[in-house]
């Protein structure tokens, strides 16, 4: 089985570097991910965290598509819940007119922050989050120039109108987010790395596959997104895997927010009107050798029965973050260089 690999990076800064020096740190990762062959490089957002810089997935797309030559580009995702879909599509569209064919649109189910920053993006006082999916449907047109006539805002367009739209994904960790993405017709990634179960995975991709092929009559592209720790050595990836945290937390509503630190969960805490718990989780990252990486990688991508995984390395030090990605290609590349 052939296997397309992509990254997603959220600009970790790392001890007492900046922000500035942490997206540089991210540009020089995109550029190398494209000489190595990588499919696609996805950024995240964040907000209000003294952790990672990436916050304005949009702006860092158009430095990275202006800092790289052929690489897909993209956002894992924007938290759409917070905008204007009409906003976003404007957004992607420029994007798309200036680097056609490379832009990517991924949209997350998450706030992508804590109580306080959900606040400030939404200037709603209610904490209340709004249902993803007509916002999605309505992005889609928006991105397609498809409004029906039916729309209160039929002949509205997201200009410019590009010659290759952005391709629209929608990332999740449940059946309900597979099946969202299947009524809608688009490509589906489920986050592995955030919950850590393989059968939940493989039940939302499996469920994805059937009520996309029920829905549209034809093949979807399901994928995974994944964790991983490759290093020269199996020592050196369990010591940096030992500095990674995993911290769940549970809110009385039913909505879980992972974070990636205790400093995060103890902002939350400050900042919260709605009970909650706290679970410290042992990270859900697949850390070794480069080689020892990509057959765990492969047997997962068999199971799952995905052609692509998006891999995020959840190392702070950035020459070890880019250093993974390079083990990890030159393992797949001798592998499949392998009778």
């Amino acid at each position: 089985m052939a296997i397309r690999l992509s990254i997603l990076d959220q600009s970790p800064i790392y001890k007492e570097d900046t922000g500035s020096e942490a997206l540089r740190s991210t540009v020089r990762l995109a550029q190398r991910a494209e000489q190595l062959g990588y499919h696609r490089f996805w950024v995240s957002e964040h907000h209000d965290s003294t952790h990672v810089a990436g916050s304005s997935p949009e702006v860092l797309i158009a430095y990275l598509l202006a800092s790289t030559e052929r690489i897909r580009v993209g956002s894992g995702g924007v938290m759409l819940q917070h905008y204007s879909p009409y906003k976003v599509a404007e957004n992607f569209n420029v994007l798309s007119s200036l680097a056609p064919g490379r832009v990517d649109l991924g949209i997350g189910r998450s706030p992508g922050g804590l109580p306080k920053s959900a606040q400030a993006l939404r200037q709603n006082n209610d904490g209340a989050l709004p249902d993803l999916t007509e916002k999605l449907a309505e992005l889609d047109r928006y991105l397609t120039d498809s409004l029906e006539e039916s729309h209160p805002l039929y002949g509205l367009k997201a200009t410019p109108i590009p010659f290759i739209p952005a391709d629209l994904f929608i990332l999740g960790t449940s059946v309900e987010s597979a099946k969202q993405a299947a009524r809608l017709g688009l490509p589906y990634v489920f986050s592995l790395f955030i919950t850590g179960d393989e059968a939940a995975a493989e039940e939302a991709l499996n469920a994805y596959r059937e009520a996309f092929i029920s829905v549209r009559g034809s093949e979807p592209l399901p994928l995974a997104a994944l964790s991983v720790i490759a290093s020269d050595t199996e020592e050196e990836a369990a010591a940096i895997a030992s500095e990674v945290q995993h911290i769940k937390i549970h809110l009385a509503s039913g909505r879980t927010i992972t974070v990636s630190t205790l400093e995060h969960a103890q902002q939350f805490e400050k900042q919260s009107t709605e009970p909650y718990t706290i679970e410290v989780r042992e990270p859900h990252v697949i850390k070794g050798t480069g080689e020892s990486v990509w057959h765990e990688l492969q047997r997962k991508a068999e199971r799952l029965n995905v052609p692509e995984l998006v891999l995020l390395a959840p190392i702070r030090h950035p020459e070890k973050r880019i250093r993974s990605f390079e083990l990890l290609i030159e393992a797949a590349h001798a592998a499949r260089a392998t009778p």
